[in-house]
């Protein structure tokens, strides 16, 4: 596809429905945005509705703390920031919890209302923890970032993430981020100190700094001895003894935090951003101090039109939520020794991504539950179309009635803030009343046969799954000798319902009622043949334990080879 030229222009400066209002401050010009628009005041927070294409989707904002249209500068695409990790340390599943429940955001958005998303994501690569570690495990910073930046990107594999359209390290960025600086301090919004650091000047945006967050007090970023308010928060810091650095016109140093994805995201999406979004932790002061030096760079009332923040994961029982920090963490690894990516997912997909999230063996079993119930859906309902299974007559009508009513009410559903727990609320009701019809199974009846009903649903359930994410498919790369084991298990499947059906067999008539014609005794298998019936079971139980598992249905059995994070099925 052919990006917009927007999406690949150069930064441009803003200007459109601004005064500039020019003041000194202790030797140092400072400029002030006033809107033409009278915005003053607290009202100088106000959002702006972006005009453009409506998607039919409503998102919460945290911009507004409440749900807006979801409105697009370009028709059918959105531009997509997010923070991506700093790379000091292991991923762990608080990470994987927003990464993952963004990435099921997008692939809605692309899937079911088909809006092209960009993303861009960067990865922070040189920091005051990423320095620490370097010197504790006495390793290049570069060496430690590329080790953990390669990890991560091997988790958000495993996990089944859509990698970005790009990764952008903040490194690679150094120049671009000198030159947002100098502008930001050319359009008197930062000032430099004798200690050769540079600092946002929050007082000279007035009240427009608090966008996301009410600050209520003063709060700021510690440690710093030479900033004129304890808002103002560091764009450039003077280079230490054994630390990395680059040049800059205020001397060796590196960058701040919160300037890099500034500078990353307007070098990309130019002055203006759709969505933008992290974890809740990341609103302040990460988000809004984003958003305060991007406004002053672009001299523009808004930035960003999006703000979406995820909940935390905790750890059942506890407030506090899973941070290296705290050493409260599981490890992506560590944890997929254990489940699968598509049991995490259906953990995520039961709450809204916007909700805190409890992590505990008993919420996993629920994950591990819902997408059990899936998965035997999905298998059953295709040995029905094999013929593997007969039934009496089903109502048909009635389950097509309830195929297009699940399909509307999942689209509303995903259309209110991609509210995920109530779609998939929808998947289970509508399995629920397709497992209820397959209750009247009767094995001996060959009556009507309804495939194509079973047939679209099968479809849909499948196809919302891998909207999700959710592989039931399982179409992952797997070893050459996984096709020979497949039909080795099928030959050794066959042959043992075979010998179930000859050791099934019954004498050729059973007594009858000479008034009613109806079999007067039950008919059983032939005495000489029930120890081939024990030997089949025998098997069928021996060879569950290595992971393949047979059900046999009357005289027909289906099967499936299950290991950790695969399963095939006939």
């Amino acid at each position: 596809m052919r990006l917009p030229l927007a999406l690949i222009a150069n930064v441009r400066l803003l200007n459109s429905g601004f005064r500039i209002r020019h003041s000194i401050h202790n030797g140092v010009t400072k400029t002030s945005l006033l809107s033409s628009h009278n915005i003053c005041s607290g009202a100088e927070r106000t959002w702006i509705k972006p005009a453009g294409f409506d998607t039919g989707v409503k998102t919460y904002n945290s911009l507004t703390k409440q749900k807006e249209p979801l409105v697009l500068a370009q028709e059918r695409i959105a531009t997509w920031y997010s923070c991506g990790p700093t790379v000091y340390d292991h991923a762990h599943l608080g990470h994987a919890c927003s990464y993952v429940r963004f990435d099921i955001l997008q692939r809605i958005l692309s899937r079911i209302f088909e809006i092209n998303v960009i993303h861009v994501m960067v990865i922070t690569d040189i920091d005051d923890k990423i320095i620490q570690r370097s010197l504790e495990q006495n390793i290049s910073p570069t060496v430690l970032a590329r080790m953990h930046e390669e990890e991560f990107k091997r988790d958000m594999q495993a996990l089944r993430v859509l990698p970005p359209a790009v990764y952008m390290r903040v490194t690679d960025n150094i120049p671009q981020i000198v030159a947002f600086i100098k502008r930001i301090i050319g359009n008197g919004h930062a000032y430099v100190t004798s200690q050769g650091n540079v600092y946002f000047d929050t007082q000279s945006i007035g009240n427009r700094y608090g966008k996301l967050v009410n600050l209520g007090g003063i709060v700021g970023e510690l440690g710093a001895q030479d900033k004129r308010d304890p808002r103002d928060f560091a764009l450039w810091k003077a280079s230490k003894p054994h630390e990395p650095h680059w040049e800059s016109p205020w001397g060796q140093g590196r960058p701040g935090w919160h300037i890099e994805c500034s500078t990353i995201a307007s070098s990309v999406f130019g002055s203006q951003l759709d969505i933008h979004s992290g974890g809740i932790d990341l609103a302040f002061p990460h988000h809004e101090n984003e958003i305060a030096q991007s406004e002053a760079y672009h001299q523009c009332e808004q930035w960003g039109n999006y703000f979406l923040h995820s909940g935390h994961l905790h750890l059942k029982g506890s407030v506090e939520k899973m941070s290296k920090s705290l050493k409260n963490y599981v490890t992506i690894k560590d944890f997929l020794k254990s489940y699968t990516a598509n049991e995490f997912r259906l953990f995520c997909l039961l709450t809204r991504y916007r909700s805190a999230i409890d992590y505990s063996d008993a919420s996993m079993s629920e994950a591990r539950s819902t997408l059990s119930t899936i998965s035997a859906f999905c298998h059953n309902a295709q040995a029905y179309m094999q013929g593997h299974l007969q039934c009496q007559p089903i109502e048909e009508g009635i389950l097509w009635e309830r195929l297009s009513a699940t399909q509307s009410s999942v689209r509303k559903a995903l259309a209110d803030d991609f509210d995920t727990p109530k779609t998939v609320d929808a998947i289970m009701s509508l399995i629920h009343h397709g497992n209820y019809e397959k209750k009247k199974m009767c094995l001996k009846v060959d009556g009507p046969r309804s495939p194509a009903v079973f047939g679209a649903m099968l479809s849909y359930v499948r196809e919302i799954m891998d909207v999700f994410g959710v592989d039931l498919l399982d179409r992952k790369e797997v070893h050459d000798s996984s096709g020979v084991l497949n039909n080795v298990v099928e030959e050794l499947v066959h042959f043992r319902s075979e010998v179930r059906k000859f050791a099934l067999s019954v004498e050729d008539q059973a007594p009858q009622d000479p008034l009613t014609g109806s079999e007067i005794q039950k008919r059983h298998p032939q005495p000489d043949r029930v120890p081939l019936l024990k030997v089949c079971d025998a098997l069928r139980n021996n060879l569950a334990p290595l992971g393949v598992h047979i059900k046999d249905r009357g005289t027909n059995s289906t099967w499936e080879i299950t290991r950790r994070g695969e399963t095939r099925k006939n």
